[in-house]
């Protein structure tokens, strides 16, 4: 029994599922959104909307507050080097990225994102720095509500699960939410289709009945005359 023990468990231990949400809260702020299940996203909504509202106060203790909660102040935007020498569709699927991450806020240079010799990463924004610089100020006249799941109507291979898209705010148009309606909006489609039809055939039958009623008024005037 869970008496008084809410949240989302996950299948996973409270370490693990820290761990994990933190994870997935790094990556909504580096891309803006991200395609998770359901009950994850569920579960990491709250957690990214406090940081959210930790940052939009911008003072050292709130700083302080959200590295607390990331578990550390790591590095960002990995995904923004390109390789010297790389090929055209690494390029173009970095440049793909960028401008879809745009939508959501500004994100830094290609320039400040470096590695060695070994392809370790040396130099790199830092994420806190940029949920305080360019997150939070785009939601400072709004109180609450950062972000929203949108379901696609894809279930996971495997288990089936139902997936969905976490976002934030401000960018509603895109490829994943211009796709199928929901369900609920799929059937109220085919009952205003089958109301519809309905109101169709009564009027269908209406007219019919109106026009056999027209001759057996005349025959019977007819009948009268004679």
């Amino acid at each position: 029994m869970r008496h008084r023990k809410a949240g989302f468990k996950l299948g996973r231990t409270r370490t693990h599922r820290e761990a994990m949400l933190r994870n997935m809260a790094a990556s909504l702020f580096e891309h803006g959104q991200i395609v998770t299940s359901v009950p994850k996203a569920k579960a990491l909504q709250p957690f990214v909307e406090k940081i959210i509202t930790k940052a939009k106060q911008g003072d050292l203790h709130s700083r302080r507050r959200v590295i607390q909660m990331l578990g550390r102040d790591r590095k960002a935007f990995e995904w923004l080097y390109v390789p010297k020498g790389a090929d055209e569709a690494t390029k173009q699927r970095v440049a793909d990225q960028r401008e879809r991450t745009e939508k959501f806020f500004d994100i830094p240079s290609d320039d400040q994102v470096e590695r060695n010799r070994y392809g370790e990463l040396r130099k790199a924004p830092r994420l806190v720095r940029h949920i305080f610089e360019n997150v939070a100020p785009r939601f400072e006249d709004r109180q609450g509500g950062y972000t929203r799941i949108v379901r696609i109507g894809y279930h996971r291979l495997g288990d089936a699960t139902e997936m969905c898209v976490i976002q934030f705010v401000g960018a509603e148009e895109g490829p994943e939410i211009g796709g199928a309606p929901s369900r609920r909006r799929r059937q109220a489609d085919k009952r205003s289709a089958y109301n519809a039809k309905l109101r169709k055939d009564r009027g269908g039958d209406k007219q019919a009945a109106t026009a056999t009623a027209e001759p057996k008024a005349e025959e019977s005037g007819e009948a009268s005359e004679s």
